[in-house]
């Protein structure tokens, strides 16, 4: 190993000597880049290098080649101002960190040929440099990866772009969709190609005055971001019918050409549309990017095209809620870019967004399609943010109390069909809350928590949260008849579910009746009760019922309560560990008694799961820290005996 790194540091030799000789490094600091290089070198060459050692490598001689540039600009601007004719010729140290980086590239692409990352760095990086080595990266890459589309698409761009080469662009991008027929990026990919070369030979007929215009979208007050993003894609067939003089063309001189270009494009859309579904029948997300196309051009039969796409998306997705969602939106959509439009006619487009739900809701009444119509409304009635999808509605206060009765009518309407369901219940209550209508919630939460959905938690939590600010609405003192209330309800709902199921429930009744003690004293009962009965696992609401108590009623008080839960059949390893924490915290501050009980928890624990490497690990830590060389050795010999190799005990106390 050492002489192959000697042998490769002598080969840098000559391009050391010319950084020095040029003044661009001095010899401390190439005495340092050797060093570095050795110990670089060094880790590639060991038995097994990380992909890291060829990244921190590459790395390195990529911020000294930057210096090495930066250095040689001043240099040559030193000599220019001294009247030294600048040498043009590039000499062995302008080349070699290049080449250099690209043997490390190629060094850690044969080590790791699974890492399609680390190839897409290596063709960056040649396509960076401008180096010819990427001819010969492409087709390895491709017979590494050929089930990645994105290898198929670099390729298809490098020869699009970069070689002029369109017969090759073309033969790859199908070679690809052979590859990998179902990805909906490289179907779309193809087709922007495609037309990309369409245009660009419009484009050229129009630069030699044979024709005018280009594929291009229609001109739109909002088009700007798409056109940054599709910058180099389409211009439109009906531009302005000027000829590269500005002078004006005669309609009849130039439609048969404009209309061959429109008709190939349309042909070509047509095509690559049907086997794109041919091969991905069940896509919709396909079928829509395919229209965000056509929407973005201008081509022959484009209205004859898209109606039959519609058409074959109700066809194959009417069943589906997604599809009568998407549709509906995309009125709205539009409605986005009109920034002229009146108020009448924004809301002829949202009532026309309205009567496909309600279409959908008679070609196929389900849950899925209540629930996106209701979070239709829900996203226009909501304040504009980030995160929602507001359709430039909100300045429309007037409607907004209208907008949210249609909304309770789309609830009701779910209720009379027999659609309704625990996230619909939830939303609904919820509204009634957002606009501080707490009675009406109350009832709502009332009626469906003992009906339809008496076993969904989700509404009983729902509905004990609305029942406790009911009787904190007016003060904050609360009376018996309200403690009474409430609890019976907790313990109506309790009763029926394990505790894994209602956590939520139980954390909310600690919290409330935590300031009453009569009643935290009955539920702290009736859980342990359930915990008995049930042999429940891991509760964490134990633990937090401990902190309470603590919190409340002191430590003698939270020493009972978790000795009952410790008593329990199956106690969870969370409560040893907190209890064990809450006597450990105490032994450090000088509690006499805090030791002894945290070494009965750590007993007690053990008799249950004595396999725990963490649990012995800390025990051991315990008594390393405030016990005797005696309780020390016992333990560690215990753990031993049970653990076998207790390598980890030790190393954990000597960092």
């Amino acid at each position: 190993m050492a002489d192959v790194v000697q042998y490769r540091l002598e080969r840098m030799l000559d391009e050391l000597e010319d950084l020095e000789k040029r003044g661009i490094f001095s010899r401390t600091e190439i005495a340092e880049i050797v060093k570095k290089r050795r110990n670089f070198e060094y880790k590639l060459k060991r038995p097994s290098p990380l992909k890291q050692d060829f990244l921190s490598y590459i790395d390195y001689e990529k911020h000294l080649d930057s210096l090495r540039r930066l250095r040689k600009k001043v240099v040559s601007q030193d000599l220019k101002e001294q009247g030294i004719k600048k040498r043009k010729k590039k000499s062995s140290s302008d080349i070699a960190g290049v080449l250099r980086i690209l043997g490390i590239f190629r060094l850690a692409v044969t080590r790791f040929k699974g890492d399609i990352h680390l190839w897409f760095m290596y063709l960056e990086y040649c396509k960076e440099r401008g180096h010819g080595r990427m001819k010969k990266i492409l087709p390895q890459v491709l017979r590494f990866h050929p089930k990645v589309p994105g290898v198929w698409i670099y390729a298809a761009s490098w020869e699009f772009d970069h070689n002029l080469n369109v017969a090759a662009a073309r033969a790859l991008m199908q070679n690809g969709l052979r590859a990998c027929p179902d990805s909906e990026d490289l179907w779309v990919e193809y087709l922007r190609m495609e037309l990309t070369y369409l245009n660009k030979l419009k484009a050229r007929k129009a630069a030699l005055g044979e024709d005018s215009g280009a594929l291009t979208r229609k001109e739109d007050v909002d088009d700007k971001q798409w056109r940054d993003e599709n910058k180099d894609l389409f211009m439109s067939l009906d531009g302005e019918k000027e000829g590269v003089d500005g002078t004006g063309v005669k309609e009849g001189e130039s439609g048969n050409k404009k209309d061959t270009f429109r008709e190939q494009g349309s042909v070509i859309l047509e095509t690559i549309y049907n086997g794109a579904i041919e091969a991905l029948p069940t896509s919709m997300s396909l079928r829509k990017r395919f229209l965000e196309v056509l929407d973005g051009i201008d081509l022959a039969h484009s209205e004859e095209l898209k109606k039959k796409m519609m058409d074959g998306l109700k066809r194959d997705f009417g069943n589906k809620a997604e599809y009568w969602d998407w549709l509906a939106r995309l009125q709205i959509g539009d409605l986005e870019k009109a920034k002229n439009m009146s108020k009448k006619d924004m809301l002829c487009q949202l009532n026309k967004a309205v009567d496909i739900y309600e279409e959908a809701l008679e070609s196929m009444p389900s849950t899925e399609v209540f629930s996106v119509y209701t979070n239709f409304w829900k996203d226009v009635i909501a304040p504009k943010g980030e995160d929602s999808q507001v359709f430039e509605l909100a300045d429309i206060s007037d409607e907004s109390v209208e907008f949210t009765s249609r909304l309770f009518k789309v609830f009701e309407k779910a209720e009379s069909m027999g659609c309704i369901t625990e996230d619909l219940t939830y939303h609904h209550i919820s509204l009634y809350l957002e606009l501080g209508r707490l009675e009406e919630a109350r009832n709502l939460a009332e009626k469906f928590s003992n009906g339809k959905l008496s076993c969904s938690m989700k509404v009983w939590v729902l509905r004990v949260s609305i029942e406790m600010k009911w009787v904190t609405r007016e003060s904050a003192s609360l009376g018996k008849d309200d403690l009474r209330s409430v609890f019976g309800l907790l313990q109506n709902i309790l009763s029926k579910v394990a505790i894994s199921e209602a956590e939520s429930l139980w954390h909310m009744a600690v919290e409330f009746f935590s300031n009453q003690p009569k009643y935290f004293k009955k539920l702290v009962e009736i859980f342990l009760v359930f915990l008995t009965k049930e042999n429940e696992g891991d509760v964490p609401l134990s633990s937090a019922i401990v902190n309470y108590v603590h919190q409340k009623d002191g430590l003698q008080r939270a020493r009972e309560v978790y000795k009952r839960f410790v008593a329990t059949p199956h106690p969870s390893l969370t409560l040893y560990k907190n209890c064990i924490e809450l006597e450990s915290n105490l032994a450090f501050g000088g509690d006499k008694n805090a030791l002894s009980n945290a070494r009965k928890l750590y007993e007690s624990a053990l008799t249950t799961y004595k396999e725990d490497r963490g649990l012995w690990r800390d025990y051991y830590s315990m008594e390393i820290k405030m016990g005797t060389s005696k309780t020390v050795n016992a333990v560690h010999w215990r753990a031993k005996k049970i653990l076998k190799d207790t390598t980890e005990l030790l190393v954990s106390q000597n960092p």
